[in-house]
């Protein structure tokens, strides 16, 4: 009887995170797992595998992402495009907080407007630092009299 295939601890986890996402869904192109919004994917991941592969796209924090010894462009000319996978080995523990801030950064980037406005925005990473009870500046808005009239063409 063959047995089953041993997958990295840390798949189902990943999966279901990418899954939670408005209107994403599963599919299963070249033998790898594909999670999409509106039929365009968002992460790659491995399938059934003892090691685990996360492709997705960073168009804002791929830079810092190939800084790290598990992650490198990903192959297919998509390393241009701003796609990175990061691999980890069978007992290898994944750091779930950079992967899941990665897969909804890749959603943003890929997910239409609507649908990516729809994410609550992640709190503490995302928020500007100040101190408690300190006043928030705000820039006075010019009025219609200070602004120059536009010129026109002749």
């Amino acid at each position: 009887m063959p047995r089953a295939p041993r997958r990295h601890a840390d798949e189902p986890l990943l999966r279901a995170l990418a899954l939670a996402f408005p209107e994403a869904h599963e599919d299963f192109p070249w033998g790898h797992r594909a999670i999409k919004v509106r039929g365009k994917a968002f992460v790659f991941m491995s399938k059934d595998e003892p090691a685990l592969s996360v492709s997705v796209k960073l168009p804002w924090s791929a830079e810092g992402a190939l800084q790290l010894p598990c992650c490198e462009p990903t192959h297919y000319g998509l390393g241009r495009s701003g796609w990175v996978t990061a691999t980890f080995g069978p007992k290898e523990k994944a750091p779930l907080d950079a992967l899941g801030s990665w897969i909804e950064e890749s959603y943003r980037a890929v997910a239409p407007k609507r649908l990516a406005g729809q994410v609550a925005a992640r709190p503490a990473a995302s928020a500007p630092k100040t101190r408690p009870g300190a006043p928030t500046r705000r820039r006075p808005r010019s009025s219609a009299a200070s602004r120059k009239p536009a010129r026109r063409r002749q």
